[in-house]
């Protein structure tokens, strides 16, 4: 399902697409203005990609420079403010978690409450991860990218088996027939870390 541009701020790195061919990168607002002037010649879609999740981003993009810039901007100032519950100055959100009364019970007897046993909990577990949400988060990212876009290509399920088993070269070998701005882009989304 492809995501809309309510759920992206203006400064979202993402990457556009001419069928194959990478058209544009960069933020949300450059790429839109980018693929809008390319639109009528182009001889097959262009798709626009979020970078940090690999999904697929709908944006209007008729009318004018002028409009979308307009439409943009309308969006951008439309965005609700977020509630200011916790202590925001210090960065502190608060958001529900729901627990059994026996996980209640344990955290009221922590030093500190409940609050300051769950941050300690949760960086005990961060520290433990060793990057393994990182690289699973790339690989779903790289993943819903080449679901949408080179699905149908050769070799989709040896690419996703050595995607999901952290073997980058027979994910590269895998990918040889495929496109050159494909495969590049598959292997920068793959990364952990995309801005590298």
């Amino acid at each position: 399902m492809n995501e809309t541009t309510s759920d992206h701020p203006l400064s979202t790195l993402c990457t556009a697409f001419m069928g194959a061919q990478k058209l544009a990168s960069g933020d949300l607002a450059d790429v839109a203005l980018a693929v809008n002037a390319r639109m009528e010649a182009a001889p097959s879609p262009i798709l626009i990609f979020d970078d940090t999740t690999g999904a697929q981003i709908d944006i209007d993009l008729r009318g004018t420079t002028a409009q979308i810039i307009s439409r943009l901007a309308a969006y951008q100032g439309a965005q609700p403010e977020a509630r200011k519950r916790g202590r925001p100055k210090l960065g502190v959100v608060a958001r529900e978690v729901t627990l059994l009364p026996r996980h209640w019970d344990w955290l009221a007897q922590q030093p500190g409450g409940a609050s300051q046993a769950l941050r300690r909990l949760v960086d005990q577990a961060r520290k433990g991860d060793e990057g393994r949400t990182a690289s699973r988060l790339a690989h779903e990212r790289a993943y819903r990218f080449m679901s949408a876009l080179a699905g149908d290509y050769p070799g989709f399920e040896a690419v996703s088996r050595a995607l999901f088993a952290h073997d980058l070269a027979a994910l590269e070998e895998a990918m040889q027939a495929w496109p050159r701005d494909v495969r590049d882009h598959v292997l920068h989304l793959a990364r952990p870390d995309p801005a590298d």
